[in-house]
């Protein structure tokens, strides 16, 4: 995958590697990714809890199932 961007980004890009620790760009890029699939997740997740709270059909949860649920999903994307 070959992405172009502009000197102000990749000089943004430059400073993370240096600042933060990431050996490649590709590093730094993966966890650019990782980090918005789990975001991504997250946002399904909070959808799904808010329309079964807002459902008529009583559903009684405990956060740790929910983020148990959510930990296995993040781990199935890797």
């Amino acid at each position: 995958m070959n992405i172009s961007l502009p000197d102000s980004m990749k000089s943004f890009i430059d400073e993370r590697l240096s600042k933060d620790g990431y050996g490649t760009v590709s590093e730094y890029v993966r966890e650019l990714i990782r980090t918005d699939q789990k975001r991504r997740e997250e946002e399904k997740l909070e959808v799904l809890l808010l329309q079964r709270l807002q459902s008529d059909s009583e559903f009684e949860f405990d956060i740790r199932d929910v983020r148990a649920e959510l930990a296995k999903r993040l781990s199935k994307k890797k």
